[in-house]
C-alpha cells in the first residue's frame, strides 16, 4: 500500500512538474517592436505579448499630409489634411499564434485647413442665398475628421509569438467626430447676422457630407522585431 501511494505520490508530481513546464512555455513573455506606415502616418509601436493569447500595444503615428477638393453648392473646397495618432489597446490571439483581434482606445488628430472657391470666380452660394467674392473675400476654415479620444476595432497579423524579424499587418477603423468650421476672410458674418446663418449651414451640409461613414480606416504595414 505504501509503494502504490509512494507511486501515486511521485507520478502527481511528475504531472504537476510536466504541467507547470507547459504552463511556463505558454506565458514566455516577449515584447515586439515595430516600425510601420498607414493611413493615419509613419511611426512606431511597441508590443507586449504576456500570454500565449494576450499582448498589450502602444503606438504613435505621424508626417501623413495630403490635399483633396470636393464641391458644395457651386463652391470648391480645398482641403489641406494632416494625419496623426496614437492608440493603446488590448491584442487577442484566439490560436496564440500570427491572427489577433485588437480592440482599444485611439486619440486621432485628423483634420484639414480649408479654403473655397466658387466655381465661377465670383459668386458664392450658401443656404441658397448668393454672396459675392467681392463682398464676403475668400471662405476659410477647418475639417475635423476624428480627434479626441475614440473607440478603435481591429485585426492583424503580428509573429510576436517567436523571436526574430517578421512582416506586420492590421486593418481596423475608428470612430469618427466630425466638425467643420467656417468664415469670410472679411468677417462680414460678425456685422450679418443672415450671413452668419447661411456660413452655418454651408457647415452643417459639409459636415453630413463628410460624415456619411462613421468610421475612418486605419491600415498599418511594418517590419517587426520580436525579443
Amino acid at each position: 500500500m505504501l509503494n502504490i501511494k509512494k507511486t501515486l505520490g511521485l507520478t502527481a508530481s511528475a504531472l504537476v512538474l510536466v504541467l507547470g513546464a507547459n504552463h511556463s512555455v505558454a506565458f514566455d513573455k516577449k515584447v515586439t517592436v515595430s516600425a510601420i506606415a498607414g493611413t493615419t502616418g509613419f511611426g512606431a509601436d511597441a508590443s507586449w505579448r504576456f500570454h500565449e493569447n494576450l499582448a498589450v500595444t502602444a503606438r504613435y503615428t505621424n508626417g501623413l499630409d495630403f490635399d483633396t477638393d470636393f464641391e458644395e453648392d457651386d463652391v470648391t473646397y480645398n482641403a489641406d489634411f494632416e494625419m496623426k495618432a496614437s492608440s493603446v489597446k488590448m491584442d487577442y490571439f484566439p490560436f496564440g499564434g500570427r491572427f489577433f483581434l485588437s480592440a482599444g482606445i485611439m486619440m486621432p488628430d485628423i483634420e484639414a485647413s480649408v479654403v473655397g472657391t466658387p466655381d465661377d470666380g465670383s459668386t458664392y452660394e450658401f443656404n441658397n442665398r448668393t454672396y459675392t467674392a467681392a463682398e464676403i473675400g475668400s471662405v476659410v476654415g477647418s475639417a475635423t475628421v476624428s480627434d479626441g479620444t475614440q473607440p478603435y476595432v481591429g485585426l492583424g497579423w503580428r509573429s510576436s509569438h517567436q523571436r526574430g524579424l517578421s512582416f506586420f499587418s492590421e486593418f481596423g477603423v475608428v470612430a469618427t467626430n466630425v466638425d467643420v468650421s467656417l468664415s469670410t476672410t472679411r468677417n462680414l458674418e460678425a456685422a450679418n447676422p443672415q450671413l452668419q446663418q447661411d456660413i452655418r449651414a454651408e457647415e452643417q451640409s459639409l459636415e453630413d457630407d463628410i460624415d456619411k461613414l462613421p468610421v475612418f480606416p486605419v491600415a498599418v504595414l511594418g517590419i517587426s522585431y520580436t525579443f
